[in-house]
């Protein structure tokens, strides 16, 4: 059996997320843009009524295609109120809206936006060593820097929890305990 941070032990839901996804060092825009599109959707909420709803989410927002949610109108977002398989918050739909532009708008000034966040860490994860999930922060300095930047070019529901969240998910740190058999995979 393998050891695992004991934050995943929930369900297979959440195993197999830990297990193929989470602190997993994420390059490409797209996947970065899912990530922050679904922690912008966590916000006050917990992770696993995201995962629950990610294919929903996947299907209401064209598969997480930054370049089409950029365009959405008023009626879009009236559609997407309506969908139950996802978290139906008007703020947080138009903050999609408004985080798409955003994404494109890095993307412009820097190549890429994996090229602008992974710049915070000089494009290698941060490899903390906790013991126990019970050392985890829910925010950094780092994390608290990256918010304030992002909030300054036009992201919204960014505040530092959600932006240390999603360093965790797309493996900008390496949050998995020192026992952790994942840990050891990434290192």
């Amino acid at each position: 059996m393998k050891t695992r941070c004991s934050w995943c032990e929930k369900d297979d839901l959440y195993r197999n997320y830990h297990d193929e996804e989470w602190g997993v060092p994420v390059y490409n825009d797209a996947q970065l843009f899912e990530f922050l599109m679904l922690e912008t959707f966590q916000a006050g909420l917990s992770w696993h009524t995201v995962l629950r709803k990610r294919e929903h989410f996947r299907a209401a927002f064209d598969a997480f295609d930054y370049t089409k949610i950029a365009q959405y109108s008023d009626d879009d977002v009236a559609e997407l109120l309506l969908n139950a398989g996802i978290i139906r918050n008007q703020l947080k739909i138009k903050a999609t809206i408004a985080n798409a532009l955003a994404f494109m708008k890095v993307q412009e000034e820097f190549g890429s936006f994996s090229t602008y966040i992974w710049n915070f860490t000089n494009g290698k994860p941060i490899v903390n060593t906790w013991k126990s999930v019970k050392e985890l922060p829910a925010t950094t300095p780092l994390s608290d820097a990256i918010s304030k930047d992002l909030k300054k070019r036009g992201f919204k529901f960014v505040g530092s929890t959600v932006v240390y969240a999603h360093m965790q998910a797309t493996g900008m740190v390496n949050d998995h305990v020192l026992d952790c058999w994942k840990r050891t995979q990434l290192e």
